[in-house]
């Protein structure tokens, strides 16, 4: 019985099968989960029937006006998205000097991040201060944007650089779509099912994929702070009822995305490499 060190050009043989076969499954077990994803999504939005937009949207459930400020507290929680967005956009600037960033489209990534909390930070702001259709975009649009931006940056440190910078185009262009479809066709399935998507697929994509760098666990914390504020945005009023009226829900809304991007800047900034992987 011959062992295959016996032969070396055999056993070289074999192991470049034995990895070419654990390259495939790993590739085909990654088309399969986004194949699953795109195919709910499509589903989602067709299953879904039509909603129209509809002037009870700008009715929150705290509208006090406080030193003149109309809906106060909505206008000033959304500024701590600021004072965190600020000091990690300048970070990530800095380079991999400042921050645990190795690719070049992950820095990307959270460029947008941060710049999409600076955006939500005016634009939420500017839009709770006179709450109607037109200010609308200017509240959603950039915090889908970090949104969007969070998903493609986990798709790139765990997977693969190019789909990341796939998932990240594509993600962008159906926001723009999805405006368009609820300005002109009155149609809001599309923006809410890209509002969904992160928060199944995030934390779908910690517990899959193994990560690339250290301190992974801020990860988790920060999910949990995300999933905390969508709940909140929607039980907006229940909240406001059940702290006998102090803050309501959509105020901790802001507050709870402040906290995730500052939970994201302390993991940047402790984080080196884990899992040594080429882009």
């Amino acid at each position: 019985m011959h062992l295959a060190a016996d032969y070396p050009h055999r056993g070289g043989r074999l192991g470049h099968w034995t990895l070419a076969a654990a390259f495939l499954r790993t590739e085909n077990r990654r088309r399969a989960i986004a194949g699953c994803a795109v195919l709910a999504s499509a589903l989602l939005l067709v299953a879904t029937p039509r909603l129209r937009h509809s002037p009870a949207l700008h009715l929150f459930a705290d509208m006090r006006n406080l030193l003149g400020v109309p809906n106060t507290l909505n206008v000033l929680t959304a500024y701590p998205l600021l004072l965190v967005g600020v000091p990690g956009l300048v970070l990530c600037l800095c380079g991999s000097g400042c921050f645990g960033i190795s690719l070049r489209w992950e820095a990307l990534g959270w460029f947008l991040f941060y710049a999409g909390n600076i955006g939500a930070a005016f634009g939420s702001a500017y839009y709770h201060l006179k709450p109607d259709d037109d200010r609308l975009i200017w509240d959603r649009l950039p915090m889908m944007i970090s949104a969007s931006s969070l998903l493609s940056i986990l798709v790139i440190e765990r997977v693969d650089e190019g789909a990341g910078l796939s998932c990240l185009i594509s993600l962008l262009s159906l926001l723009l779509v999805s405006s368009a479809c609820e300005r002109v066709l009155d149609d809001m399935r599309l923006w809410v099912v890209l509002n969904f998507i992160p928060c199944v697929a995030i934390p779908a994509m910690l517990f899959l994929f193994p990560p690339k760098y250290t301190h992974s666990r801020f990860w988790f914390l920060a999910t949990g702070f995300y999933l905390l504020a969508r709940f909140e945005g929607l039980a907006d009023r229940k909240v406001y009822s059940v702290n006998r009226y102090f803050i309501s829900g959509h105020s901790l809304e802001h507050l709870c995305f402040a906290m995730v991007t500052l939970i994201l800047t302390v993991m940047l900034s402790f984080r080196n490499i884990k899992i040594a992987r080429d882009s």
